[in-house]
Order: structure tokens, then sequence, then C-alpha cells
């Protein structure tokens, strides 16, 4: 990986790696890369204020999605909701809610169509 200070740039090298490990067969090192993405991006998060708009709901969705990899569903749920209750632009509204319909699922929550 670069020695880039910016830890959004740093989580996103990390899930690159991380996805690359999990084609290659090897699970371990993708978890292990999938979870360093993560805490950089609650990192970022933390350090933020919700009334940065579009970037806020970026961010909420790329830690979402990550979450989700490191098998962490609720958290994934939590960062979503979050992020949603921002009120943020439809499009980004939109990729939010797959995010947390894909959490809902893997916990088992959720609608069940009849």
């Amino acid at each position: 990986m670069t020695q880039s200070l910016n830890p959004h740039v740093q989580a996103m090298e990390a899930a690159f790696f991380a996805d690359e490990a999990r084609q290659r067969g090897d699970l371990e090192k993708a978890a292990e890369l999938f979870e360093q993405a993560l805490e950089l991006e609650l990192t970022v998060i933390a350090d933020m204020k919700n009334d940065e708009g579009l970037r806020w709901a970026v961010m909420h969705r790329s830690a979402a999605w990550l979450a989700l990899d490191c098998q962490q569903p609720r958290l994934a749920e939590q960062l979503a909701c979050k992020a949603l209750a921002g009120d943020p632009e439809p499009a980004m509204a939109e990729q939010l809610r797959e995010v947390l319909a894909a959490a809902q699922e893997r916990m088992g929550v959720g609608v069940k169509a009849a």
C-alpha cells in the first residue's frame, strides 16, 4: 500500500487488496484487510460533522459496505440509517437503502412478500 496520510484513501486501498485476497481464496488475509479498511473509515466518520452533506452520506455508505464485508450487518444497518437520517440527495439515499436492505437480509430482517 502507499503511504497516504488520508485515512479514506488508506481504507480504499485496504479494501482493494482485501478484495484481491478474497478472489485468490485467502479469506484470512481478506478479513484482516477489510477490518483494517472499516476501522479507517470509522475514524474518518468520527472526525466529521453531520452537516457535511454528500461527503457524510458517502462515507457512511462506504463504511456500511465494509461492515458487511466484515460480517457486521448490524453495524452496516446503523451506518446506513444514520446517513439516511441526514436526508441525503435522492440518488445517495437509494444507495444507502441498498446497503440497508443487504444488511437486513443478512440479519434475516425485513418484510417478506406473500
